[in-house]
């Protein structure tokens, strides 16, 4: 199963080389704030391979979207918002010991209802769903990307701690606060 979750990890890659590595970066920030909030190796297990492949619906995404380097129109937005979607569906007959289908579907959810594909509130986002939600926006924010430059660690915090409890479940942003700011967590290279 580990090596089947690599190589879809790696067929994504492979098609957006800007975002090469950024599901393995997500996953790793998203299994220590999963630990810094006390979850079990096994839930924090599944929220690993969930984040190692959280954007595997991206393949539906034409290539130019998802290197465009200036602002996508309102319709290449909502064929990239169904990432998520599209995600899930490739991922919901694999039989995981772990919710990973849900998670990938739920990764863009927002606690004040505000974010995609259902427009879910926190209490109907999965735990998991929610750290890796963190986990990928500072992820995303510190590095570059054709339509931004890298903003940095400290934009990134800024921004989950500003939306703290209206987009970002407070536990997971105060856990990924702390592991950053006290040296805990590093992205590797």
């Amino acid at each position: 199963m580990e090596e089947t979750v690599q190589a879809m990890a790696l067929t994504v890659e492979t098609r957006d080389p800007y975002t090469a590595g950024h599901q393995q970066r997500v996953a790793d920030l998203a299994c220590a704030i999963s630990r810094e909030v006390g979850l079990s190796e096994e839930r924090t297990n599944g929220i690993r391979l969930a984040g190692v492949i959280h954007d595997i619906g991206k393949l539906y995404v034409p290539s130019e979207f998802l290197s465009k380097p200036t602002q996508l129109s309102v319709l290449e937005f909502a064929i990239i918002k169904q990432h998520a979607q599209i995600g899930h569906d490739i991922l919901k007959g694999i039989d995981f010991p772990w919710p990973v289908s849900e998670v990938v579907l739920q990764h863009h959810e927002r606690n004040d209802g505000s974010g995609y594909p259902q427009g879910l509130f926190g209490k109907d986002i999965l735990q998991e769903a929610k750290i890796l939600a963190v986990a990928d926006v500072v992820e995303a924010m510190s590095s570059h990307r054709p339509y931004h430059p890298a903003l940095g660690l400290e934009a990134a915090l800024e921004e989950i701690g500003q939306h703290r409890d209206t987009r970002y479940d407070p536990e997971a942003v105060d856990a990924c606060s702390r592991l950053i700011e006290d040296g805990a967590f590093r992205f590797a290279n």
